[in-house]
């Protein structure tokens, strides 16, 4: 695979996928919201679930229940099998070279909470720096402040331009023999653009410093190999790629997870407890504390299986049609100003309407049964740096239609009306 994304490869059509048949396969897709039908396009904030992922997990619940890794019953080793086996997707999903490089969490935020507090607060003191960029969301800005508060490091940030893209130029300056770590969204979540990664992990490797990437914005929509990007950890979480909540991912190299220490501590990330010393367990378990999320990991899996027979290069194709079109109409209503507007974006469009509030446009919005974010996208800084308060944020995925960007057009029409 390739972490190119996959719409420079490619421009086929929308019609490449059958979107009609692919929505009967999301039952919430046929829901009504205030009498009109459902236009979710807050797909950014969390995407819907297929039958397959819903199916996967209630068939877990109803056939095969029973914790992991502990028991010799044959429930226990079904349930074992199965949950190993969705790791083992996930590998083979970002091309990770071994399993033991894949560990849960709970999403992207504890993923990086956990390379904070055991990659680098071990490592890092007064005079050291952590290198990050203004596009960042809060999930990978706080924990760097809180480690920085616990060792005395130093956050450094890589300014943004006013198209929403990070200043290259600004980084490289920015790195130096002080740089103990870089840490990158690969695609942001409240603006969509796409950082050009590869070139500024290739930056940092060149002076010996190690990358993380929050991959939670593209991880869905772009094909991601952890290998050629060659960064040392990468984050992402399911919900975002059509699979539940409160389960995620951190990929990382097995040199650096095998010198890092556990996070946390209890059953199942132990091989023998004494109370003069514990043996810890290998990895990944190592960093896997407690009963895991069983049947979460099992609709991970199924999501990842929904995902690849659908084809990355497809659904980014199809996303990438949707988001010109979108950006193409919304720019027709009188009063929107886009925010972010790099030449490389996932489906995201970051805007807001003349006069009126993001808030009070999101709940007229509502009324007219389109479902959009507003709101800061705990991306504060970004509207800092933009000079807003909030944005209206819609973001789509490859089951939405052109006919919904219609509904949201039309329905910031009845807003401006109403309000502008």
């Amino acid at each position: 695979m390739s972490a190119v994304p996959a719409a420079r490869k490619t421009r086929a059509p929308h019609a490449d996928l059958d979107v009609a048949t692919i929505r009967r396969e999301f039952p919430v897709l046929e829901r009504t919201v205030h009498g009109k039908h459902l236009a979710y396009l807050d797909n950014a904030a969390s995407s819907q679930r297929p039958r397959a992922v819903i199916d996967a997990m209630s068939g877990y619940y109803e056939t095969t229940h029973a914790n992991v890794h502990r028991g010799v019953h044959t429930l226990s080793q079904e349930a074992t099998d199965s949950f190993e086996g969705a790791r083992e997707k996930v590998r083979r999903f970002i091309n990770a070279r071994s399993m033991k490089e894949i560990v849960f969490v709970r999403g992207t935020t504890e993923a990086v909470n956990l390379v904070a507090q055991s990659f680098g607060r071990p490592r890092f003191g007064p005079g050291d720096e952590i290198l990050i960029s203004w596009l960042e969301h809060h999930a990978n800005i706080v924990p760097w402040q809180l480690l920085c508060e616990q060792t005395g490091a130093t956050l450094k940030v890589a300014p943004i331009t006013l198209r929403g893209e990070v200043d290259y130029d600004a980084f490289t300056a920015l790195l130096s023999p002080r740089t103990k770590l870089v840490a990158l969204a690969h695609v942001s979540n409240a603006l969509g653009t796409i950082v050009p990664v590869r070139r500024f992990i290739q930056a940092a490797k060149a002076r010996g410093v190690p990358v993380l990437l929050d991959g939670a914005q593209a991880v869905p929509h772009l094909e991601v190999d952890v290998q050629a990007l060659d960064c040392d950890f990468y984050a992402f979480s399911s919900h975002k790629m059509c699979g539940p909540t409160g389960i995620g991912v951190l990929y990382g190299r097995e040199a650096l997870l095998r010198e890092m220490p556990p996070w946390q501590g209890g059953g199942d990330m132990i091989l023998a407890v004494a109370f003069e010393k514990t043996l810890y367990n290998d990895l990944p378990w190592k960093f896997e504390a407690g009963t895991p999320a069983i049947a979460e990991a099992i609709g991970l899996g199924a999501a990842i299986d929904y995902l690849e027979a659908l084809g990355m290069e497809r659904i980014a194709a199809a996303e990438h049609e949707l988001l010109e079109y979108a950006t193409a109409r919304v720019q027709e209503v009188p009063g929107v100003r886009l925010v972010g507007t790099a030449p490389e974006k996932a489906a995201v469009v970051s805007f807001t309407l003349e006069h009126v509030h993001p808030h009070d446009l999101g709940t007229i919005l509502d009324h007219e049964g389109v479902a959009i974010r507003t709101g800061h996208h705990c991306a504060m800084p970004v509207m800092d740096f933009f000079n807003v308060p909030a944005t209206a944020r819609a973001s789509f995925a490859f089951y939405n239609t052109r006919a919904e960007v219609d509904q949201l057009v039309a329905a910031l029409h009845t807003a401006r009306e109403m309000l502008g």
